[in-house]
């Protein structure tokens, strides 16, 4: 998945989170103060811990767009494991296979290997090559690896652009 996609989504959730502050959240408050005494209205005490909240989900998401908007692929290596990358790796103990990609924290799925480079084996894969040795260390102990295949994100933009 692509920063871009990545993006979409976020501004999509953030334009719901809005809304809901803007519009329904004033509502909620609106009638909850027709109910009569707000210092025992629940009703009113739940909507404005709800906007506290949204306010603070609103400026995270809005940060995380930023940061997300400013990747400059420019700069993501075209060669060694990298944000966006799928590492293939070989268990050189076990001949064990395991394949990570490295994505934004909003997609981190540890069942389907999509980690974040910022975790554990995601620092030990930044700025591997095919061919390179990595022990990737886990509170269960060390294991080594070698990589034996990288997809980098401008391979995978490339090959969405060429239709494969």
């Amino acid at each position: 998945m692509s920063t871009n996609h990545i993006v979409e989504e976020l501004k999509e959730k953030l334009a719901s989170l809005e809304r809901e502050l803007k519009i329904e959240i004033p509502q909620r408050i609106r009638h909850a103060r027709e109910l009569g005494d707000l210092r025992e209205s629940g009703e009113y005490e739940t909507a404005k811990d709800r906007q506290g909240f949204l306010h603070a989900r609103i400026s995270f998401l809005q940060q995380r767009i930023a940061e997300l908007s400013n990747i400059d692929l420019s700069r993501v290596p075209r060669d060694r494991i990298a944000f966006g990358a799928t590492a293939s790796l070989v268990d050189q103990d076990t001949g064990e296979e395991r394949v990570y990609r490295l994505v934004a924290s909003e997609e981190v799925d540890s069942e389907r290997g999509w980690i974040s480079p910022g975790s554990p084996v995601g620092q030990a894969l930044i700025g591997r090559k095919e061919g390179d040795p990595v022990v990737i260390r886990t509170p269960s102990g060390s294991r080594r690896y070698e990589v034996v295949r990288v997809v980098t994100l401008h391979d995978e933009l490339a090959a969405e652009r060429e239709g494969v």
